[in-house]
Parts: C-alpha cells; structure tokens; sequence
C-alpha cells in the first residue's frame, strides 16, 4: 500500500502535474481564504509535518531531503508558508473590521510604543542568544556541505547553482540561456524598481489588507510564490543526475536516460502541417513564431484595453503606465505557457534564429 501511495506521489511530482496541482490550489486558497487563515491554516501545518516526518522513513527521501545543502530549502519553504499565512490572515482580518467600519489593527497599535533601551535592545539581545545557540547546534548535528577543491576536469552531477539561483537554473529547460539568465532576471529587477511608479492604488499604505489591492497581490503572489519558488523546490528536490526530473521517493540513478524530442515552431508548421522543407532564409523561417510574439506583445495589450476589467485599469494608470504593466505581466505568463507548451508539444522554441543566436 505504502509503495502505490509512493508511486502515486512520483507520478503527480511530475513537473506537468504538480505545476497544475499549485496553481489549483493557489486559486482555491483565494476563493476558500477564511478557510485556510482560520482553522484551516492549522491543520494544514500539521498534516504537512507529518507527511514529511513520515516520509523520512523512505531512504530516498531523506538522501535528498536531509542532504546538508538541502535543510535550509527545507527551512525556507515552511517559513514562506508561514509568512503568507500571517499576512494573508491579518490581510482579511482588517477587510472585516474595515467592512465593520472598525478601525484597522495597525491603527489600534500605533500608540503602544516601547522605549529602545532597555526593552527593544534586550528582547535583540535574547534573539540573538537563541539563534547563537541554534548555530551552534546546526553546526554540530549537521556536516557542513564543503567539498574537495574545484577541480576543472571534473564536474558534479549534477552540477547545480546556489539554491538562489535555482530557479534560474529551472527556467533553462524552458527558454534559451540568454532568455533564463539575463533578460528574464533583468525584467525582473527592473519590474520590481517599476512597481512604485506603475501602481496608481494609494489603499493599503501602512496596513494590510487584500481587497483593496486584490489585483496587485494577486499578481505578486503568483509570481512568487507559484512560479519562483515552485522552481527553486523542483530544482533543489527533483532535478537529479544529468537534469533529469525525479520523483520525491525515486532513486537518483545517474544512468537513467530520457530522451527528449525538441520541436521548434517552425517545424510544427512547415514539415509536420505543411509538408515542405524548412525555409533557407531565417525571415521567412521564423516568421510564424514572431508574427505570434508581436500579436502577444503588441496587439494584445491594445485588445485588452477593450475589456472592463482592464480598461479601468487603463484609465487610472494611464497609458504609459498601463502598457508597461501590462508588458511586464505579460513577459511573466510568458514562463508557464512556454512551461505547458514543453510538456504538451515538447515546443522548445517560438522562434529560433540559430543564424544571430537569437531564441525564444
């Protein structure tokens, strides 16, 4: 029973499955949202920590899980769970007593103030006692995860970045390298830098709350927490020998081998629907795949201005500010359609000019 229960779990481990699976739940969290920052919140905690105390009975889960470099992802993912409890329940909490017309629990605090000596130094002063001794301890129950010199005729398998930069790494089996690791983390950087200037909704300043900017954390959440840290765990406790995707309570075999069949756009239209050759010249090639990037990136930021939802949007923001919103989110989406078309198609590019290097 227990080996068809884990054999359930690696299938739907699946990137394809457990990518769907997660964003499921992070609509439903929304709909369902009193359900899981109450009670529900609770049960939730302790049935994952006895799903993963369990777990460790498997060797394979805890080779992966326990591995030294791995117990501070561990750490991470209860802590960003935490965090999004704690501010998604005082988030509703103020929604009521705004409704209420009751003030909100940020005002209700604001005249209780300590003085920084002795009170607010001494409670740092215990802080920083207790995470001493937490240091001490991890380092002692725990080898410090510190190899041989490097060595440039040998490379780890497999060979993966700082658990930062995972994500990153992840995003490679999707875009091309130029794409995963210096466009898409600078329109990162630069869309979070634009976020003050783009967002004309003053409400929530100095309080939480969720229905007045529902839009914005929605957004937010969604890009943090369904797409970047969904990567980063993929990367760290599924990506095995060779990149391969493995299951949480499958083996790392280094030889295990899956062959994948990497199809661009332009050979789906013109050798699998048409039946010619591929263009020699790389204009008419490519041309489907970035007429298709031009009607997403060009045309329909315009069309969505016809719609109510977001032509309000266009008329608070203006249009400078809505097109550039509108790009950045667009450019973010642009991660799970390519993610869906991979393990749909097996679609590596849209557009592919192998002649300039130049890949989507």
């Amino acid at each position: 029973m227990f080996d068809a229960l884990k054999e359930l779990v690696n299938y739907f481990s699946d990137p394809k499955w457990s990518f769907t699976i997660t964003t499921v739940v992070f609509v439903a969290a929304l709909f369902w949202r009193r359900l899981w920052t109450n009670l529900g919140g609770l049960v939730m905690l302790v049935g994952v920590t006895l799903y993963f105390v369990v777990s460790m009975f498997d060797e394979n889960f805890r080779l992966v899980v326990a591995k030294p470099d791995n117990v501070p992802i561990v750490m991470m993912v209860y802590f960003v769970g935490f965090f999004v409890w704690l501010s998604m329940k005082k988030a509703y909490d103020n929604d009521e007593r705004i409704a209420n017309g009751e003030p909100t629990f940020e005002k209700t605090e604001a005249n209780d103030k300590i003085f920084t000596w002795p009170d607010l130094v001494f409670s740092e002063f215990i802080c920083m006692v207790i995470l001493t001794v937490l240091l001490v301890v991890w380092s002692i129950m725990l080898q410090a995860p510190l190899e041989e010199p490097a060595n440039t005729a040998v490379a780890p398998n497999p060979s993966k970045a700082p658990w930062y930069f995972l994500g990153l790494q992840e995003m490679l089996v999707y875009f091309d390298p130029w794409m995963a690791g210096v466009v898409l983390p600078s329109l990162i950087i630069v869309g979070l830098c634009a976020i003050p200037y783009i967002d004309t909704n003053t409400k929530g300043n100095g309080y939480f709350t969720f229905k007045e900017r529902r839009s914005e954390i929605v957004l937010f959440m969604y890009g943090f927490v369904v797409l970047w840290c969904y990567l980063i765990v993929v990367g760290t406790f599924m990506r095995g020998p060779n990149w391969n995707f493995f299951g949480l309570y499958e083996y790392w075999d280094i030889n295990k081998v899956e062959p994948l069949v990497n199809v661009d756009l332009s050979e789906y239209i013109f050798i699998k629907m048409l039946g010619v050759g591929l263009p020699s010249f790389w204009l008419v090639r490519e041309l489907p795949g970035i007429l298709l990037l031009l009607l997403y990136f060009v045309v329909l930021p315009v069309g969505l201005t016809k719609l109510q939802f977001f032509k309000r949007y266009y008329d608070d923001m203006g249009a400078s500010r809505f097109y550039v919103g509108i790009g950045l989110f667009l450019t973010m989406m642009l991660l799970p359609i390519k993610m869906y078309l991979r393990w749909a198609f097996n679609l590596k590019y849209l557009v592919h000019i192998q002649e300039f290097f130049f890949n989507v």
